[in-house]
């Protein structure tokens, strides 16, 4: 069997606006995804969202689509730092959110693991991104439960 597709979701106890504004705000995502600083994002479709992973690199994300505060995906070269995602490189990352019982379901998949090259290193894996959703999803979770509006 190929691993191709990573599914998981989290509930959170916040309403969907905010956990979009934890997923999409440049101060927040530095937070969830990086080391702290807010990185430039370009919400649009064709817009570019550059991820500070340290030590693995810079990531040039690109957007395909944004429907606030609903649905959001980009694509993520991840195994291939600096270079700007693109359909032959990289995999497709999707999250939804959906209003549920006063808070959100938010859910991530990640897509095309077994159609792009392989990556520069054993962190681009599929084990390794389905690990880092597991942790990121908890990450977002905190940071939407704690901010206040």
């Amino acid at each position: 069997m190929t691993k191709d597709r990573i599914e998981q979701e989290i509930v959170i106890d916040a309403p969907v606006e905010r956990v979009w504004a934890v997923l999409t705000e440049p101060e927040h995502v530095g937070q969830w995804f990086g080391h702290g600083e807010p990185p430039p994002i370009d919400l649009r479709p064709g817009g570019v969202m550059r991820l500070d992973h340290g030590e693995h690199g810079e990531f040039p994300t690109v957007f395909v689509e944004v429907e606030p505060p609903r649905y959001l995906s980009y694509r993520w070269a991840s195994g291939f730092p600096g270079e700007v995602a693109t359909e032959a490189n990289s995999t497709l990352v999707e999250f939804t959110l959906v209003p549920e019982a006063g808070g959100t379901r938010l859910s991530v998949v990640e897509s095309g693991f077994a159609t792009r090259p392989p990556g520069s290193s054993r962190d681009d894996s599929y084990e390794s991104h389905e690990d880092g959703w597991s942790k990121v999803l908890v990450a977002v979770r905190e940071r939407s439960e704690k901010l206040t509006v």
